[in-house]
């Protein structure tokens, strides 16, 4: 048996993850032990539940959930316009309520609608805020212990580990010679479990270059994510190699590495022209931003398919409350942009102690990781280093 979701008018601008709620819905009935039952849950707008509201409780105007355990007379699957089956009961939702409580909250839609989702379960368990004080505030408690215990549990949806290979071209260049070869290495990364390679092909060309470049291109079997700035240069070359998706970053000559994200906001023409070109050329664009509701709703308005949430601050964080509050952020803002639409991948500084966290976010697709694993290579060789990696990735997205 399992929790079925259905949301009535799929055309509403909100981007519902169906997968992450089923997900979490069935993780609480397993804890629940009532993981044999069916249950369904059926996301309504307002003018929906107020009509339930007013048929079945003579009450008016919309509320946030509904639950009508099995059984209940006259409340059949036709009258919500569902053909789910009916065992331990319904939970109707109105996902517009549910926006407004969220915003009002400062928390993301799918938590709240995760709340509600509990809070009408534990009415179909018998529980009932109504009857009593004494019992609305055990309901009360009971939700939260179950918020809590869900957050703790592992992420549902498998995050990817694409490996940036171009700390290999910077050994390899301090000497001038041919080895070691970032080509081979990303070879290795792939046959040790890498879902995709990155490279960041610079003005510069202090470290990976054109021959590699083209080379990758025609080696590399999962997914090339060409890095660049949007100059014409590598535009061109770009357009003319074709990788599977290139990453619109910031480049400054004297940095030792991307400091910081786009200011998309700042530069939407620009970076829309790129943009348009690449889409014309059958390549996705992601741009790397920080995790700034700004930025993205500018990333998304440009017509970029992927935003890239940079992780540098939350990695960098020396205290655990201000890596907390940088985790937020990236958690708010990986949700918001999830929410409009955009694909979502993170990256830079991600090491083997900080990485699990990102990983467990079920908004995340990907993560590029380049310098600790190389680093880590150096002791254990990049095989193990790789291993090692997806298997952190691997087990903080373990389903429920």
């Amino acid at each position: 048996m399992t929790a079925y979701l259905t949301i009535n008018h799929e055309s509403t601008s909100l981007h519902i993850n169906k997968k992450l709620l089923q997900r979490r819905a069935s993780w609480l009935m397993r804890h629940n032990k009532v993981q044999h039952h069916d249950l369904s849950i059926l996301l309504v707008n307002d003018e929906e539940i107020s009509w339930l509201n007013n048929h079945y409780r003579n009450k008016h105007g919309a509320t946030n959930v509904l639950s009508f355990p099995s059984g209940i007379e006259g409340c059949t699957v036709a009258d919500v316009n569902t053909a789910l089956a009916k065992e331990l009961g319904d939970i109707i939702i109105s996902f517009e309520t549910a926006k407004r409580e969220a915003n009002v909250l400062h928390i993301s839609l799918h938590d709240r609608l995760t709340w509600l989702i509990i809070h009408g379960m534990l009415h179909l368990l018998g529980y009932d805020h109504e009857r009593s004080e004494k019992e609305a505030i055990a309901m009360w408690d009971l939700e939260k212990k179950l918020i809590q215990q869900l957050q703790n549990s592992r992420s549902s949806q498998m995050t990817h580990l694409a490996i940036n290979v171009d700390h290999v071209a910077t050994v390899r260049n301090t000497r001038g010679t041919a080895e070691p070869d970032p080509v081979t290495a990303a070879s290795i990364c792939e046959l040790a479990g890498a879902a995709g390679i990155v490279v960041h092909l610079r003005e510069d060309r202090r470290h990976i270059h054109d021959r590699d470049i083209r080379l990758l291109r025609e080696t590399i079997k999962t997914r090339m994510n060409l890095e660049m700035g949007a100059n014409k240069e590598i535009i061109d070359i770009a357009l003319n190699i074709k990788p599977d998706m290139v990453t619109l970053v910031p480049e400054k000559r004297k940095e030792l590495t991307t400091e910081g994200g786009l200011n998309v906001s700042g530069q939407k023409k620009k970076l829309e022209k790129t943009i348009r070109q690449m889409n014309k050329a059958g390549i996705p664009v992601s741009l790397f931003i920080e995790p700034d509701s700004k930025q993205i709703k500018a990333a998304h308005a440009i017509g970029a398919t992927y935003v890239e949430l940079h992780t540098g601050r939350y990695c960098d964080s020396t205290c655990e409350r201000d890596m907390e509050r940088e985790f937020q952020y990236i958690s708010t803002a990986a949700e918001e942009a999830y929410q409009m639409g955009l694909r979502v991948n993170a990256g830079h500084g991600l090491n083997y102690q900080t990485t699990s966290k990102i990983a467990a976010l079920d908004t995340i697709e990907e993560l590029s990781i380049g310098h600790a694993v190389i680093s880590r290579a150096v002791y254990v060789g990049l095989d193990q280093a790789v291993r090692e990696m997806a298997k952190i990735i691997r087990d903080a997205s373990i389903v429920f």
